[in-house]
């Protein structure tokens, strides 16, 4: 039987399999979920096993357990290692779903839920094109997969365990589906993603919430100063106002960005996809340039005072603000992480303290494209689309890429079947079956390519 046979008999089976994983709620970040969250690990140990992987363990870490399992065919054979994670965003506000988030509903041909994308449908792609190369005996590299249940916190602990199993993971390149490709019909691969530095800050003023009416005007109010200090941070062409923040900025020449400018791209449609009137970002650059090449300072949540129902008239003892930094080459999440923080701490008045917190971050990171893995993947998605792939930078962040490269000493290949329309870490999040399909497709021919 043909790998394409073997999918075409099995992909109803395949579909419904994964619905069942993203029936398990796996948010990493509140540990209300911590229970579901192991279940979503021992799920997918299963399916390994089932497949036909070895070795297969659920390793407990300090915080959330990876998944481990391997198929070593042969030692003169190179090895592909698969890293993707289980772990999903929370789905709040739940109330702007469409249907329920761990309810999986199919239509217009898309998987709705939390994780249909991002990232249990493109880590279940592997799952299932490894199933079909062993169904088909077509299995041409030794495989190594590492699942992860951390990736939305940070992948805090997965350093650690790389550091602690280096030669068992040794390998010769790592595969990973958690981008995007520009469109159904125009395959891309991503050879850069941006580097984050994420982190929250807190505004304090008087030790109590005080009368608007008795102390508004005379007392420094911490939601006011917050949002001041917040606006500060952009100048009016959308720059960043951090002193140093662009230092190692590595800038594009005339000729690399007119090779971006490339990239297949409708403003319009863009627009009315997202339901905006016009974009807005850093004066002189593209939309693709922004969300590719530049940097970025983005508030994602700010809270303080009275939020209930009615109203309540207060000046807020504190305010409080969760802000994360994307990183371009070759900027550090940690040194930007100080002068944020050395920043914040200076413009504040002195009328409040502040509190600057870092959460988590990581280096930004680029694909060689004169590689071998990077070939295999270029001829692998022309095989199954009939046309090369674009390359492409994202503007989304994988910290644990370029500590892969550090740790263990090899390069990564982004090669995600999603769309940017998906929503991702957004209410109705959704991911194509075709693109579920067309990865467990390809997935294979790169093996057979690398291989």
């Amino acid at each position: 039987m043909t790998q394409k046979e073997y999918l075409d008999k099995n992909q109803e089976r395949f579909i419904n399999e994964l619905l069942d994983w993203l029936r398990i709620p796996s948010v990493s970040a509140d540990s209300a979920f911590k229970d579901d969250v192991k279940r979503a690990a021992d799920f997918v140990a299963d399916k390994l096993r089932l497949a036909g992987a070895d070795n297969v363990v659920v390793e407990p870490t300090a915080g959330h357990p990876i998944v481990y399992g391997e198929k070593l065919i042969d030692p003169s054979k190179p090895t592909v290692l698969v890293y993707g994670h289980y772990d999903v965003q929370p789905s709040v506000p739940d109330h702007l779903w469409d249907t329920p988030p761990f309810d999986p509903t199919i239509r217009d041909g898309k998987i709705y839920a939390r994780g249909a994308c991002d990232d249990k449908g493109q880590a279940y792609m592997h799952v299932k094109a490894f199933e079909t190369m062993m169904q088909t005996n077509s299995l041409t590299c030794n495989v190594k997969f590492m699942i992860e249940g951390e990736e939305e916190v940070g992948s805090a602990n997965l350093g650690t365990y790389c550091r602690a199993n280096k030669e068992k993971l040794a390998c010769d390149v790592i595969l990973i589906s958690d981008t995007s490709m520009i469109a159904n019909d125009t395959p891309s691969l991503d050879v850069g993603l941006r580097g984050l530095t994420y982190m929250e800050i807190e505004v304090t003023g008087p030790s109590i919430d005080l009368h608007s009416g008795v102390y508004g005007g005379a007392v420094a109010n911490p939601a006011n100063v917050i949002c001041t200090m917040i606006a500060s941070l952009h100048d009016e062409n959308r720059h960043i106002t951090i002193p140093g923040f662009y230092d190692n900025v590595v800038e594009l020449t005339a000729e690399e960005r007119e090779a971006m400018a490339q990239t297949p791209f409708d403003l319009d449609e863009y627009k009315r996809e997202l339901k905006i009137q016009d974009v807005m970002g850093e004066t002189g650059y593209s939309t693709i340039e922004r969300t590719g090449i530049r940097p970025t300072l983005d508030v994602n949540g700010i809270w303080g005072g009275y939020t209930g129902e009615g109203s309540k008239t207060v000046l807020p003892s504190k305010a409080s603000a969760k802000i994360s930094m994307r990183l371009v080459p070759n900027q550090n999440w940690e040194r930007i992480a100080q002068l944020f923080t050395e920043h914040m701490q200076r413009i504040a008045p002195p009328s409040v303290t502040v509190t600057v917190t870092p959460h988590h971050g990581g280096n930004p990171y680029m694909t060689p494209s004169d590689s071998k893995a990077y070939a295999a993947a270029v001829a692998a998605l022309k095989e199954s689309f009939g046309k090369d792939p674009v390359p492409t930078r994202s503007g989304g962040s994988i910290p644990i890429v370029a500590l892969f490269e550090e740790v263990l000493g090899v390069k990564s290949i982004l090669m995600g079947f999603g769309l940017d329309s998906d929503a991702i870490h957004s209410p109705n999040e959704k991911f194509g079956i075709f693109n579920f399909l067309k990865g467990i497709e390809t997935i294979p021919l790169f093996f057979k390519y690398f291989g």
